[in-house]
């Protein structure tokens, strides 16, 4: 699936999350908040429509990136990165997927190598598109539901609250040094200071 490559992006760095304004502070979107971070530190504007994405184009800590926002709603986030991937002949190891994650505390964050989806729909798109489960992620935890009758989905994309959102961008930074981290090929590293 993945031909030789023939641009100069080392990196691919995709926010998981849903387009539209109805959208953004909820739980689901927390890694389109990382990419709007990420961006703003380093200065590189989203502001392509390719790859059925919001994109942009930068250096980061010495490597060319592409900062990816899927505009294809979480369930197809592969179909985008499948296509960004093709494109621009990246690998799925060079492809590092930020997304939430339910099960670990507000704030939290847990970078792996690989794995399963872990009952994430956005994640389980892209394993399916990439025809692997050998990409690195990292996962910010937006807290669990209150009780077991609460509907997943509702909660996921249920709004969070002004004091969950800075305990979340408390968390930004240290992911911007994981990823850099993660360029220079010290995933080992990364794993250890944020997890």
């Amino acid at each position: 699936m993945f031909c030789r490559k023939k641009s100069n992006i080392d990196f691919i760095v995709v926010g998981l999350g849903n387009p539209g304004d109805k959208y953004k502070n909820t739980r689901h979107n927390v890694g389109f908040n990382v990419i709007e971070y990420i961006s703003g530190r380093c200065g590189i504007e989203i502001n392509k429509l390719k790859n059925y994405a919001k994109s942009g184009i930068g250096t980061i800590d010495g490597a060319k990136v592409l900062l990816l926002k899927p505009q294809t709603y979480m369930n197809a986030s592969g179909l985008s990165v499948a296509d960004a991937a093709r494109y621009y002949g990246v690998q799925p190891q060079n492809i590092i997927v930020i997304s939430d994650d339910v099960s670990l505390d507000v704030g939290r964050v847990r970078i792996r190598r690989s794995g399963s989806a872990g009952g994430h729909n956005g994640l389980k798109s892209i394993i399916e598109e990439l025809h692997t489960e050998d990409f690195p992620r990292i996962r910010l935890g937006v807290g669990d539901r209150p009780n077991a009758e609460y509907d997943l989905a509702d909660w996921v994309l249920s709004s969070l609250s002004a004091k969950e959102r800075g305990l979340i961008a408390e968390r930004y930074e240290s992911i911007y040094h994981a990823l850099c981290y993660i360029f220079e090929d010290k995933i080992d590293k990364a794993m250890q200071e944020c997890n």
